[in-house]
Formats: structure tokens, sequence, C-alpha cells
């Protein structure tokens, strides 16, 4: 699996054991395996709602390291249902401060990441971060957000240490946000926007301790592997 993902040089590729009730799913970078993705959950559960299930499946579960996990449909998006995260406070860390190049107004840890916070779209926009410097964190990547201008909040995500320099979209980094987010505004229900290149829009909501994280899809590619 390791090998495969390496070749397909993506930030995550999935993989699920369709014969497992519930599905078995795990996800590697291009380098090691992570404990947790949405973006190649989300990719996964379309796949299984048009190849694997009856037409009127509305709910996928799955087993995973972090425990249970499951994607129902809602409309035209697929949410997915995963464990919240509570951030704790950090202390300063002048080793990231250097590696974003500005300093946040507030510092975060999850159970993977840090999340540093700043004032506005526009600076999160601006962040060109030092990769070399983010990879000496002891962390799997570094979540960038703040309030949105069109939307209620913005993020972006680096992870070096794991292959994946800047992830395009992040669902895991949104246990985080939403939780965080959710307490700073009031708000259960939360659109959000990752400002990578390719950009993407989330759908989120904060259900007690769990977080659904929304999204909608589109097939790509379809093919066989050779071993």
């Amino acid at each position: 699996m390791q090998s495969i993902a390496s070749e397909n040089n993506l930030s995550e590729t999935a993989f699920v054991d369709v014969a497992s009730i519930p599905f078995l799913i795990r996800w590697f970078s291009p380098i090691v395996e992570v404990d947790l993705c949405g973006h190649a959950t989300l990719a996964s559960a379309r796949i299984l709602f048009d190849d694997y299930l009856p037409q009127d499946s509305s709910q996928i579960s799955f087993s995973a390291k972090r425990g249970a996990l499951s994607a129902f449909k809602r409309g035209d998006l697929i949410y997915l249902d995963f464990p919240a995260e509570k951030p704790t406070t950090e202390k300063k860390n002048k080793i990231l401060a250097r590696a974003l190049g500005a300093k946040p107004v507030e510092l975060y840890k999850g159970l993977d990441d840090f999340l540093a916070v700043f004032e506005s779209e526009k600076a999160i926009h601006a962040i060109d971060p030092d990769f070399g410097l983010l990879a000496e964190l002891e962390c799997r990547g570094v979540i960038v957000t703040a309030p949105g201008d069109q939307v209620d909040f913005v993020s972006r995500f680096f992870a070096p240490r794991t292959g994946v320099p800047e992830d395009p979209v992040t669902g895991s980094t949104h246990t985080l946000l939403v939780p965080y987010w959710a307490q700073k505004t009031g708000k259960t229900e939360l659109a959000a926007v990752q400002l990578s290149q390719r950009s993407g829009r989330l759908y989120c909501e904060l259900n007690g301790s769990r977080v659904f994280i929304g999204g909608h899809t589109k097939k790509y590619l379809q093919g066989e592997i050779s071993i």
C-alpha cells in the first residue's frame, strides 16, 4: 500500500477492504501511513455509493485507526462523520513563527497538528512557508486559519513531514477547526474554504462530540493497477 501511494504521489491514497463489515479503511501519504484523512474518505464514500452499495443506500460505516467513522448523503453532498477534537492552548513556538514568516495571534495543538490562528483571510493568503523548518516540528502538520471574508473561516494546511508540502483540501483538519470556530462564533453550522491553489469549499457542522464535514464529489479516474 505504501508503494502504491508513493507511485500515486497524491496527498493521500485510501485503501478500502470491501469484504469487511464495517469497511476497513487505511490512508497513506507518499511516505507514511496517516491516522485520519477526510478527503480520501470522501472519495472512497463516493465510489462505494456508486459501485458497491444498493442505490437506495444513504450511509456507510468505516473502521479505522481512530475508531468508528461514517459517511452519509444529504442532498447532493456527502458528509463525513468524524470525532471532534478539542484544541489545547500552546505556548509561543519560535520555529513555527519563523517557518510561517508570520506570528499567529493564537496557537493551539490537536492530536496531530498545530493550529495557528491569524487575524484575516488576507494574512492566510500571504503565508509563504519555509517547508524545511516546518518539517522540524513534532507534528503531522500545521493548520493556519482566520475568519473568512465570504465564509465563516478559511484555512491552509502544510505537512512536509508526511511528504505533503501543502494539501489541496483537508477534511481531517476540520475535526479541530470546526470546534474552535464553533466556540468563537457561537454557531454549530459553518461554511469553510481551504485556500490552496486548487481550493475547496466545506460544509461543516458540530454535533456534540462529532463533526460532520460535507463536500461535493466528482469521479475523475477509473483504472487498474498492475502489481
